[in-house]
């Protein structure tokens, strides 16, 4: 008898630590990251002035996708960016941004999001764009001009069709909508701080 309860107890110790730790990431991911003491705000509108090993894209838009490998919301966006380029990859030009302490391998991230674009270590590029977090979006236009930067989606799992921000900057700066509107929702950062970033 004394063991029934032993194991009982035990089991209901073992589900509230892990029912605990869901709650917990829950709450982590559904408030806005940190932002980090030393952060420059990049404007909107602002000229970014891009590596030469991603410039030379045409006359198109340029959407740079910040990912974080070792971020679960960054895991859970693959699809979401996937079905973005496949959407609009003709008129969108599309680049991954890693944002990893790690080395990269940019062959193996293309194949993990089954897309064949440029992959580049996202650091420097971060930085010139005002990106502190991930998974983010930086939408860029025809003239590299800063025209979008904030979240997918207000879903961590990115699956809230009616707060899909990145598909609708998208749309806005296809039809030439010069002065797009997004709220706190969209432009505040969500997710995972950038690795090297302190609070």
């Amino acid at each position: 008898m004394l063991r029934k309860i032993f194991t009982g107890v035990w089991l209901s110790l073992l589900l509230s630590i892990v029912g605990g730790l869901f709650w917990y990431n829950d709450l982590v991911y559904s408030l806005p990251t940190p932002v980090p003491p030393n952060y420059k705000a990049i404007p909107i509108g602002s000229i970014i002035k891009l590596p030469a090993i991603i410039c030379g894209f045409g006359n198109k838009p340029l959407l740079l996708h910040f990912y974080n490998p070792d971020c679960p919301c960054s895991r859970f966006n693959v699809i979401t960016f996937k079905s973005l380029v496949a959407q609009y990859r003709g008129k969108v030009n599309f680049a991954i941004a890693v944002l990893s302490k790690k080395p990269i391998d940019p062959q193996s991230i293309r194949n993990k999001f089954g897309v064949d674009i440029p992959v580049l270590p996202g650091a420097a590029i971060a930085k010139l764009c005002g990106v502190y977090s991930t998974p983010q979006a930086v939408l860029l236009d025809a003239g590299n001009k800063l025209y979008y930067r904030g979240n997918y989606n207000r879903s961590r799992y990115c699956t809230a069709e009616r707060t899909s921000f990145a598909r609708i900057a998208i749309e806005d700066i296809l039809k030439n909508n010069h002065h797009p509107a997004f709220n706190a929702l969209a432009l505040e950062a969500y997710g995972c701080q950038s690795p090297g970033c302190t609070n």
